[in-house]
């Protein structure tokens, strides 16, 4: 199968029925000319949108009423003559003309309202059961496209394990003997549906066109079901920084994907806030930092677009991607094949089925996110892992808040350690998944969940930035003694908690003094912290918790394989290039800052100065230079440790290491 294209755009087109002219403006010499513009070498153009319309001449579909020739050939015409790759785009989950006609093929809840509107008077999109008559409807879309088209893959959008209560699923879990008033029963058949689907699409297209790309769009590649995974042929990871997942989503999806085996895309967008936005555009610098930040993590690149209803491709937005693809296509020769260089392994919480939860709109937990945002920080390497990883490839493994372990994962776990493997493990984690005690050895005995929240912290160790106190955790802690461990520090109780009767000051009580047993403790295993530290980073930021994580791990952590005084929202990676024989080390820094209510964006970048690395590696260096500029640059080499400096950094930087 052909290698992904670096440079790609995802082109939205969902158009309503009730605008006419629709294409009336396509040109496709001005349709070749953006996409030279943006160095584009790979588009997914539209077969048929949300609102259900073909862009073609259909049989298994209708061709929007507004539409008087076929777009989509054009379109795909028009960026093969010029080299540009196109992948097609259909909207498998929704399809608005058909709800109306079909509403009873629609996803259903308990109330039988409707998703993603939950009724008929409300602007938006109903979504479709695959369970019902609509899956044949759709396969008969596939089918027409890939007979008819030169596609180059497929992009099926709005899919996924459902939660059904349409009457198909009903009739279905009854006639199984089960009971549809039981969810277990019902995300059961969600998942058969869903495994049917993807067989009968793949099936369908392999049978007419061998090998061609398959992707299957939910929004979020779920970590811990690599089977969910397998079902594609390779993975585009949705996660638009200012769509609501963030700029914390992508470096933690990415750091799970890249273990997968599978080829992966970086999916951000040019919208100034998310999809469907018209006249809403990113600065130039968030596309060139999305775009580094995506081959400094293994990915090839893709940057979601909207076609305006009467086909002309706009300027802005291509000068805009422009100013990323030229900078990503200079440096693609040092970004292919590459695997992560990592010394801790975070085990997702969600991969590990931690009870975090993921409701309101959330695109990860807060456990997982608040560990990458610490371990990015603190210039960690690291890779984020479900428990079918090899453990033995890490020197550290966190299990973070609340991974409580069954038997699998403690015989895993008792197998690393003997290798000499050591973890940390904060609040539950550690703890066993039906009782509540330890089923790891980590030196200490649960006594109960402290019953203050919050509480305090006092380390045995001086904090770097803060000194010597006593630091307010926020999150639930547990109760411990020591059972063999070394204390490295103590909780202090408040005087009481925050209560109609009790209150102090303006938010919590303060600390008592009292030393009110271990807070963090070593043992051989590794350390543990007894609060949910990683949830209280993510959702409070709190300098003190950071430090404390990283005191541990550093101290956990023998030999590690990369060290930079690189600034704190700076970004690291190390990538070897085996059939190159060289590392190629990745720099980036901006600094996102919030517009508005929670859009995160990025307009200045400030170059960065006198970056000093030391790289742990078992090689010899014979070179080590700027990519790409070419300029090679000062090392030195004693025993296994590597050194250099980089005189100034501007959004992003790779040092290379031939050896």
């Amino acid at each position: 199968m052909e290698s992904l294209a670096f440079r790609q755009v995802h082109l939205d087109f969902h158009t309503s029925e009730a605008i006419g002219k629709i294409g009336a403006s396509f040109s496709k010499e001005q349709f070749q000319e953006m996409l030279k513009t943006g160095h584009v070498n790979s588009i997914t153009v539209f077969s048929k949108c949300h609102h259900g319309w073909a862009y073609h001449p259909s049989k298994a579909n209708e061709m929007h009423p507004g539409l008087k020739f076929d777009l989509l050939k054009a379109m795909i015409e028009a960026a093969h003559e010029i080299g540009v790759k196109t992948p097609v785009y259909i909207s498998a989950g929704l399809d608005e003309k058909m709800a109306r006609r079909h509403p009873e093929w629609l996803i259903r809840d308990k109330g039988d309202r409707t998703n993603w509107v939950p009724d008929f008077m409300t602007p938006g999109y109903h979504q479709f059961c695959f369970n019902s008559p609509y899956l044949k409807y759709l396969l008969a879309q596939v089918e027409e496209v890939v007979k008819n088209y030169e596609a180059d893959g497929l992009f099926l959008d709005i899919v996924g394990v459902r939660e059904c209560y349409c009457q198909y699923c009903v009739a279905s879990l009854r006639s199984e003997g089960e009971d549809p008033r039981d969810v277990n029963a019902v995300m059961k058949l969600g998942e058969r549906v869903y495994a049917n689907y993807t067989q009968k699409v793949e099936e369908l297209v392999h049978s007419l066109k061998p090998g061609m790309r398959i992707f299957h769009n939910g929004g979020h590649i779920r970590r811990g079901r690599r089977d969910l995974a397998s079902m594609n042929t390779h993975l585009e990871l949705e996660s638009l920084p200012t769509g609501g997942w963030g700029y914390d989503h992508f470096p933690l999806s990415a750091r799970y994907a890249q273990n997968l085996g599978m080829e992966f895309l970086g999916m951000t967008g040019k919208f100034h806030t998310t999809w469907g936005e018209f006249g809403g555009y990113k600065h130039p610098n968030a596309l060139r930092y999305e775009t580094a930040l995506s081959i400094a993590n293994g990915a090839k690149c893709s940057i979601g677009d909207q076609l305006h209803p009467e086909g002309l491709m706009d300027k802005v937005t291509y000068d805009l991607i422009g100013a990323a693809y030229r900078e990503v296509e200079i440096k693609e020769e040092w970004c292919r094949g590459v695997e992560n260089i990592a010394d801790v392994a975070l085990l997702s919480l969600e991969a590990a089925g931690g009870d975090d939860n993921m409701g309101g709109g959330k695109k990860t937990l807060n456990s997982d996110a608040g560990a990458v945002r610490i371990l990015l920080e603190g210039k960690l390497l690291f890779d984020v892992i479900d428990t079918d990883e090899d453990f033995q490839k890490y020197k550290v493994i966190i299990l973070p808040d609340k991974v409580r372990i069954n038997a699998g994962l403690k015989a895993k776990l008792e197998e690393f350690f003997k290798k000499g493997g050591r973890i940390l493990a904060t609040g539950e984690s550690g703890m066993g998944k039906e009782e509540d005690s330890f089923a790891v050895n980590l030196g200490v005995k649960w006594l109960k969940a402290n019953p203050f929240q919050p509480d305090y912290f006092k380390p045995a160790f001086r904090l770097e930035s803060l000194g010597e106190a006593s630091f307010i955790f926020y999150s639930q802690g547990q109760k411990i003694s020591l059972e063999g461990g070394t204390e490295l520090g103590y909780r202090e109780d408040p005087y009481f908690n925050r209560d109609v009767f009790t209150f102090c000051s303006h938010q919590h009580t303060p600390a008592s003094g009292n030393n009110a047993g271990p807070g963090m403790v070593e043992s051989d295993n590794g350390i543990y912290i007894a609060w949910n530290v990683f949830d209280d980073y993510a959702t409070k930021g709190s300098l003190c918790i950071k430090e404390c994580v990283l005191y541990a791990l550093n101290r956990l952590i023998k030999g590690k394989a990369l060290e930079t005084d690189l600034p704190a929202q700076g970004i690291v990676t190390l990538m070897k290039q085996k059939d190159k024989k060289r590392l190629v080390n990745h720099l980036l820094y901006v600094s996102p800052v919030k517009r508005g209510e929670s859009v995160e964006v990025i307009e200045d970048i400030l170059p960065v100065y006198n970056i000093t690395v030391a790289l742990r590696i078992p090689y010899k260096a014979k070179r080590v230079y700027l990519a790409p500029q070419m300029k090679d640059i000062g090392f030195k080499q004693e025993g296994d440790v590597l050194k250099y400096d980089v005189d100034r950094l501007e959004c992003h930087q790779m040092v290379v290491v031939d050896y």
